[in-house]
């Protein structure tokens, strides 16, 4: 076998296997029919009762029934301080090809379960400065450009909404997961623009394939949407479907 053609078997399966594994997890969902799912609070959002601070918060959780195989379904809650109480900003396609627009503000609390799924914090603002990063995501929420569109692949879908908005405000500092799907689906056909991050650059055709080179997320190659990876530095391996295996950001 050619030197190429190692190359490429070891790259079918980089990409294919961790699919395989993700598709026998079971998320915590135990079998339970995701319209009947829990969908209670999870209490990792501050009380804002005990809680005057500004908050913003990312949160990444499997995605419903199928999706869940290869992707997160991400959002974003904020509390400016002494509020008391968080908005939450995402975007659905529920309803969106009868009507309904695609990004929906309190449709949850903050924290809730996604149907089953438990999320995970991925980003974590608080203090005196967060006030005015909430009003720059606020104001990128409103500029938005697929206010009523939806699509789960490539895009433009729920990562690509919270992909966008941490591009519109690269002071977060945002790394989103290797298995947010859409998350390099980029507004307007653009073949360029900055890593959701802002601390770097990537290349990407229509969200199905690119590479992203950052000093927060490092390393990504994209193939039909499907990220692999590393993190140089913070060690990880960045796969598809399952998400980051290494050390904690």
């Amino acid at each position: 076998m050619s030197f190429a053609a190692s190359i490429s078997l070891l790259l079918l399966g980089l990409f294919l296997l961790p699919v395989l594994v993700s598709g026998c997890l079971p998320y915590g969902r135990d079998g339970v029919p995701w319209y009947e799912a829990r969908r209670d609070s999870t209490r990792l959002a501050p009380d804002p009762a005990t809680t005057p601070d500004a908050v913003l918060q990312v949160y990444a959780a499997r995605a419903v029934s199928w999706r869940g195989v290869f992707s997160v379904h991400t959002w974003i809650a904020v509390k400016p301080t002494g509020a008391s109480r968080y908005t939450r900003y995402e975007v659905l396609g529920f309803g969106v090809a009868n009507g309904a627009p695609a990004v929906r503000i309190d449709r949850m609390g903050p924290d809730n379960y996604w149907f089953g799924a438990r999320p995970q914090v991925i980003l974590d603002r608080r203090g005196p400065d967060v006030d005015a990063m909430i009003e720059a995501v606020r104001a990128a929420v409103a500029r938005y450009p697929y206010q009523h569109e939806y699509r789960a692949w490539p895009g433009p879908n729920s990562n690509t909404f919270t992909a966008y908005i941490a591009r519109q405000v690269p002071e977060l500092g945002l790394d989103l997961p290797s298995n947010a799907v859409g998350k390099d689906f980029l507004p307007g056909g653009a073949l360029f623009a900055k890593a959701p991050s802002g601390s770097g650059f990537q290349v990407s055709v229509f969200g199905i394939a690119g590479i992203l080179v950052a000093a927060e997320e490092g390393l990504e190659l994209n193939v039909l949407g499907l990220n692999i990876g590393v993190d140089a530095t913070v060690p990880a391996l960045k796969l598809p479907a399952i998400g980051r295996l290494g050390l904690d950001r």
